[in-house]
């Protein structure tokens, strides 16, 4: 096992996020378990860590598959002064830490698509869900689930993802450090989480702007009911997906699936 609770939380001592860790060897879900010490008050940058999931979660209920000892499954807790309406900008600033990150081991091949997903040569190698509570017009606290496929053999993934899916391991070769890895992404996740609450969402969108896989392309977003189909022009100041649309009407998406019809 590659993960010493100590010495990541020696190293953190002086960082928003990782000064508590609550690790597990196993355990359902690490966003169910921040979401409940949210409730219970613990302060902002508690991080929940575990070794594998039974119930891991993705996004639209998803299920996020969740191997022993080779990813990274992790769960921080986060206070922010800011509306509800602004949480989105979370998740933002969630993929751009996490690709930074990646990028740095496998530079020139890391994407951002949009809302949440972080790509490796096209493929999925890591997903975040962001999952809030609030009361009125204040947000009580906003959990920011991130689950890394590192050392995974991508021939053990379930058939219906093996297609979409990749590891870092996948591909490069190399194995790596989780414990390295981690040290790095929560510091990272300081560093801009500290723009974020300065009023730098502009920075942030900006650098997040440079990684997306989907901007300047054709895109299609599926809804429960509804596909709208556009090319993707960027997004504003929550978060949203900006399409424009055949005629220039011009419409702005909050939460969907999107997936590239033709690059620009």
């Amino acid at each position: 096992m590659d993960l010493c609770l100590p010495e990541l939380e020696k190293e953190l001592s002086a960082e928003i996020i990782g000064r508590k860790i609550y690790y597990f060897t196993e355990i359902g879900s690490t966003n169910d378990e921040a979401f409940m010490l949210g409730k219970e008050g613990a302060p902002e940058g508690t991080v929940v860590l575990a070794d594998s999931q039974v119930k891991g979660k993705g996004r639209l209920e998803r299920i996020w598959h969740s191997p022993p000892q080779v990813n990274i499954y992790t769960s921080i807790i986060l206070r922010p002064d800011c509306l509800p309406v602004d949480a989105s900008r979370i998740t933002i600033m969630g993929g751009l830490a996490v690709a930074e990150i990646i990028e740095n081991i496998c530079p020139g091949e890391t994407r951002i698509k949009w809302p949440n997903d972080v790509l490796l040569s096209g493929k999925k190698v890591c997903g975040i869900l962001a999952q809030m509570q609030s009361h009125g017009d204040k947000i009580d606290f906003v959990v920011v689930g991130i689950g890394i496929n590192v050392n995974m053999n991508v021939e053990e993934l379930p058939l219906e993802i093996k297609s979409v899916a990749t590891s870092i391991f996948a591909q490069t070769g190399e194995l790596f450090s989780r414990q390295d890895i981690l040290i790095s992404l929560y510091k990272n996740i300081s560093k801009w989480y500290k723009t974020f609450l300065a009023g730098g969402f502009d920075m942030i969108k900006e650098k997040w702007l440079t990684m997306a896989a989907l901007i300047g392309g054709d895109v299609c977003v599926r809804f429960r009911n509804e596909v709208i189909n556009g090319k993707a022009v960027g997004i504003d100041q929550q978060g949203a997906l900006i399409l424009s649309r055949p005629g220039g009407e011009i419409v702005k998406i909050l939460a969907g699936d999107a997936s590239i019809l033709k690059e620009n």
